[in-house]
């Protein structure tokens, strides 16, 4: 937790500083109530006091809780601004060191942990920043400051005072030892029931498809019991404090009382006056300090899960990234568009055996290379080590005859254009998720480029047809329109950026063989000297491609044309036999 306070700045130290200033005033006031008190008791019990002497008093006992009221809502002003401007901070840092991980880190995470820890977490530890500057800070001033105002006004009343406190104390550590291990399983358990909620509202379609809903309720319901039995416990020990808290103020009132009455009726005549006023007092500040300990409970409550929220958001501001930045911004002088692959090998965190090996071929400027092999064969993992979604663990993959871990991963970046294998969409407008691709920027972009990156990818049409045009509005994820005009909005987005270099994984497959050839004949076309790699399951789609890849089992068994490969390459014969009528075969 103290980790987490090193975030906040300067100007909000300032901020805790002043409120520290207030918050000593508003204690100092609160304890100077009982003694206006006395005095107001001491002149009522006096014969001959006069009237004006008890309504001043009187007005100084309203004018200290007025500014007690004042100080306390400076308070909470600051505790709220400190609050909201660290949790808006580490939002924002926990996103962008989110955005800088690699899959390896996501996947360790997990993203509905992460989703959790960047807004569940958060607040806990929101609500405790500003629950301690208003509560924790306050109450051990006052309850130190009543202690001292309350010693030499009765030997018993003090012996009452510490009894009381002693059980409190008792009480909250006992309570603290059986709630915290459930604190730490209920992040873990929020991490689960969002993930499970997540899980069903992407795969909505294929739960009622399958007719799983019982399925996924009942799955539901067993996380949803886990977390509701881990609150309900800590709620049920938390709520033991309420109770214990009234019966020891009455019970300390009483005992304040019952021996006053004791020390009034043993005191001789003058003295009794003063016994009486004494008792009053001292019962004031009695309350006062056992309140400033309630204070310290409340905090207590939650400084547990809070506790287990900065932890895990430590460790996602302390993970440090696999995949770093080089410090080259472009290649060497004369080569554009070149992807070498130099005995490459590839292992995945914790897998026992390699995904790739000994992967070896160069992609020159223009030219269209194809990767197919059966599900499984790496085809998608060995073309996301170009962006360095991974890093290879064994040999060189060079763009531009530069390691791509040399590169700054921005200017790698810019030099490709990315089609994943699921078209994935943003919410916003159609020209929006067109353009996001335009070199990174969404502030300044030509709207004839959009327009071209949408004829080339064989989009227009529709969108001429959809409401509003490229202003048409796109849901999250793209539910609002299909698969196939979900993937060439993808390709329109990376055909838009005008990169060196097209990365296609198997972004093709929800295309029609008709519109598939057109947009690839009008992709080659329009983007003459850009170098395409092209992932895909269908024969067709791959072989005018320059050169084809065949991989089995993260090897290259086959490198070629189309023709070569049908003469030569056993694997690729039999795809295009699973595919390709005997006509084709031959021709």
């Amino acid at each position: 937790m103290i980790k987490i306070l090193k975030y906040l700045k300067t100007k909000e130290w300032l901020m805790a500083g002043i409120s520290l200033i207030f918050i000593i005033v508003q204690s100092w006031l609160d304890l100077k109530l009982p003694d206006f008190m006395f005095e107001v008791t001491k002149l009522t019990q006096t014969p001959g006091s006069e009237m004006n002497a008890i309504w001043l008093n009187g007005g100084y006992m309203l004018l200290c809780a007025l500014g007690s009221l004042g100080a306390a809502i400076t308070v909470g002003y600051f505790a709220s601004r400190i609050g909201a401007s660290l949790s808006h901070r580490l939002r924002s840092m926990l996103f962008n060191k989110v955005d800088s991980f690699s899959m390896e880190e996501i996947n360790r995470f997990s993203t509905s942990s992460l989703i959790t820890r960047s807004t569940n977490d958060v607040t806990q530890i929101q609500m405790l920043v500003v629950l301690a500057l208003q509560l924790a800070i306050k109450a051990p001033i006052t309850a130190i400051w009543a202690i001292t105002k309350i010693v030499g006004k009765g030997f018993e009343w003090s012996v009452v005072m510490v009894f009381a406190v002693l059980i409190l104390v008792i009480t909250v550590v006992a309570i603290m030892i059986l709630a915290l291990p459930k604190f730490k399983k209920m992040q873990t358990l929020t991490d689960n029931i969002t993930r499970i909620a997540r899980e069903n509202l992407t795969g909505l379609r294929v739960v009622r498809a399958y007719n799983a809903e019982d399925y996924q309720e009942n799955k539901f319901e067993e996380a949803n019991g886990e977390l509701t039995y881990a609150q309900m416990f800590t709620n049920r020990t938390m709520s033991m404090m309420m109770p214990v808290m009234t019966a020891l103020m009455s019970g300390l009132s009483l005992s304040i009382y019952w021996i006053g009455a004791y020390l009034i009726d043993s005191a001789g005549a003058m003295d009794k006056l003063t016994v009486f006023s004494n008792m009053t007092v001292f019962s004031s500040y009695a309350v006062q300090v056992i309140m400033s300990f309630m204070m310290l409970v409340m905090v207590f409550i939650m400084l547990p899960r809070a506790s287990v929220s900065a932890k895990r958001i430590n460790e996602v501001l302390d993970t440090q990234p696999r995949i770093l930045d080089g410090n080259k911004t472009d290649g060497k002088p004369g080569i554009t568009g070149e992807i070498e692959f130099k005995s490459v090998n590839f292992k995945y965190p914790d897998a026992a055996e390699s995904v790739l090996e000994d992967i070896s071929f160069t992609a020159k400027q223009g030219e269209t290379v194809a990767f197919i092999g059966s599900t499984g064969s790496g085809k998608s993992t060995l073309i996301n080590l170009i962006p360095r979604f991974f890093d290879v663990t064994g040999g060189e993959v060079l763009v531009d005859g530069v390691n791509v871990k040399d590169y700054k991963l921005e200017s790698l970046l810019n030099k490709i254009g990315y089609v994943p294998q699921k078209a994935v969409l943003f919410k916003g407008t159609l020209e929006y998720n067109v353009a996001y691709g335009d070199n990174g920027s969404q502030e300044e972009y030509d709207m004839d480029s959009v327009k071209n990156a949408v004829r080339i990818a064989q989009a227009a049409e529709f969108v001429e047809k959809m409401d509003g045009h490229y202003e048409a509005p796109i849901a999250q994820g793209g539910t609002n329109v299909s698969g196939g005009q979900k993937q060439r909005l993808s390709i329109a987005r990376a055909v838009c950026r005008k990169p060196e270099i097209y990365i296609f994984d198997d972004s093709f497959s929800a295309l029609d063989y008709k519109t598939d050839r057109v947009l690839r004949s009008e992709l080659k076309k329009e983007t003459a000297g850009v170098t395409s790699l092209i992932v895909a399951q269908r024969i067709g789609t791959i072989m005018d491609a320059d050169q084809i890849i065949v991989l089995d089992e993260g090897k290259i068994v086959g490198k070629g044309t189309h023709k070569e490969l049908l003469r030569n390459c056993a694997v690729y014969k039999e795809i295009a036999a699973s595919q390709l009528s005997e006509e084709e075969l031959v021709s």
